[in-house]
């Protein structure tokens, strides 16, 4: 075995891990497999022998290309086409060995991503990297170049907003099937002002490539641009729970072929997800449910 071959060995012994930090600091595992990709040519190319710690320089390394990728995608959200909705992944089972934590690492739930994308790349990478990963400040301070009580107070916002006392997902089925059933009700009939009414101000819907090419909007924000997505629509789809959360979908013959996840606020929709992707779709137990 030559010195590549041992290197390549090495890092795949960490490739889950990296591949955790990155989907959870992304939200897409493309490009989470993007910056796994260029952390192995970025080691490749180093001298290892200046590596103490090869898990660590790895973690750092992802780290920092995943912000880097997260501050580019940034600069271009102006264009639609750029617009972002985060991949949800199935947690299949549970357990604490290290296999299962790379596995529930790639689980996070849609609407934590989603809270996930309000935040600046600077607050999500030390709430990622400390409160999902334990990394300390002092380490986490060298990535974002900021001191570790500046990085210590970054974690300490992006948490807040985590946990929002204004904004924390409805948790109650009940109240979110409600809200779910009272917006495809106004949706069919193109009760506009209805629509408006379970409308958060700022709601945000955002749909994934494969329902972008069937023709849906990539990317609508507040209330009165997603009511008029949605007026005299939807008239298919129908409430279904999508890994036991309150949503929508459109079952043509039985066979999901779009899901809607419903993020809502104190009574209000604040999120709307379009999901078409095939293999999500494979991936994601569905239950019609009216």
């Amino acid at each position: 075995m030559d010195d590549n071959e041992f290197l390549a060995g090495r890092f795949e012994e960490h490739r889950s891990h990296l591949r955790a930090v990155a989907y959870r600091m992304l939200g897409s595992l493309n490009e989470a497999d993007d910056a796994v990709q260029e952390t192995w040519i970025r080691l490749s190319r180093s001298d290892v022998s200046e590596i103490d710690n090869l898990g660590g320089w790895l973690t750092t390394v992802v780290a920092r290309v995943s912000l880097n990728m997260l501050r580019s995608r940034r600069t271009r959200r102006e264009d639609p086409l750029d617009a972002h909705v985060p991949d949800p992944v199935v947690d299949p089972g549970e357990g604490t060995d290290p296999e299962h934590e790379a596995v529930l690492a790639d689980s996070v739930g849609l609407a934590l991503l989603v809270v996930l994308e309000t935040l600046a790349p600077a607050e999500r990478l030390a709430f990622v990297l400390h409160d999902m990963f334990a990394l300390p400040f002092d380490e986490i301070a060298t990535i974002v170049d900021r001191t570790p009580t500046a990085t210590r107070q970054l974690a300490s916002r992006a948490r807040r907003r985590v946990q929002g006392s204004p904004g924390d997902p409805d948790v109650d089925p009940t109240r979110q099937r409600e809200v779910v059933d009272a917006f495809l009700a106004a949706s069919r009939d193109g009760d506009f002002q209805a629509l408006l009414a379970l409308l958060d101000p700022d709601v945000v819907a955002r749909a994934d490539g494969a329902a972008a090419r069937a023709g849906a909007t990539t990317e609508a924000r507040g209330a009165t641009a997603v009511a008029e997505i949605f007026a005299g629509r939807a008239r298919g789809a129908r409430t279904a729970l999508i890994d036991g959360i309150v949503g929508a979908v459109w079952a043509p013959g039985g066979k999901p072929r779009v899901i809607f996840g419903f993020t809502v606020v104190d009574g209000l929709i604040v999120g709307i997800d379009l999901l078409s992707d095939p293999d999500h779709l494979r991936e994601t137990e569905v239950t019609i449910v009216g």
